[in-house]
């Protein structure tokens, strides 16, 4: 069974897809066994496979586009070939309406000073973070997505950055108590 499908991603964006003679599109075709035909004028980018590829491969291919699209580095966006991890995207209009005004102090309460906001929500998550247009993206292990989806959302919808942040560090504390209960009732045979 082949695999093709077609994706749009800005065309500030193209460069950083295709990467320095080519490495970053040559990386994401031998890694997901797939063919990139990416048109630098229209942002369009063709995936598809060839011949019988019964993997999900091409369902990450079309993942890392998408995340470089996003505003991602190529060595982030490929980051989604480990383990569980997968890509969410927030449209910020959700929450702001169409009003640019309103999208703009959203991406800042994001961004945070310097950052800071930001780097606190990886660093709390464990996942990886961008702001870009009218989306927050977020590479991350499934079982913390959801976390991090709800602190943009609590952000984006005015909480205090530190009633989020307090809320993150206490659903981490929970996860570690849940890991240590479930190596203390293993059976350990000497």
């Amino acid at each position: 069974m082949s695999f093709e499908k077609l994706l749009r991603i800005p065309n500030d964006r193209i460069a950083v897809l295709i990467g320095k003679s080519g490495n970053v599109k040559s990386k994401i075709e031998q890694l997901c066994y797939v063919t990139l035909d990416i048109n630098g004028e229209t942002g369009e980018v063709f995936i598809k496979t060839d011949g019988n590829v019964d993997r999900i491969q091409p369902f990450k291919a079309m993942e890392i586009v998408t995340a470089i699209g996003r505003g991602f580095s190529p060595e982030h966006a490929m980051s989604l070939l480990k383990g569980e991890n997968a890509l969410h995207v927030i449209d910020l209009r959700d929450f702001a309406g169409k009003s640019n005004t309103n999208i703009e102090r959203i991406k800042g309460r994001i961004i945070g000073e310097g950052g800071k906001a930001r780097k606190n929500l990886e660093n709390l998550t464990g996942t990886f973070i961008s702001v870009y247009g009218k989306t927050v993206s977020i590479i991350g292990d499934t079982s913390k997505l959801r976390l991090v989806v709800d602190a943009i959302s609590s952000i984006s919808s005015g909480s205090m950055h530190g009633a989020v942040y307090t809320k993150l560090e206490a659903a981490n504390r929970k996860n570690k108590q849940e890991k240590m209960k479930l190596w203390e009732n293993q059976d350990v045979f000497y």
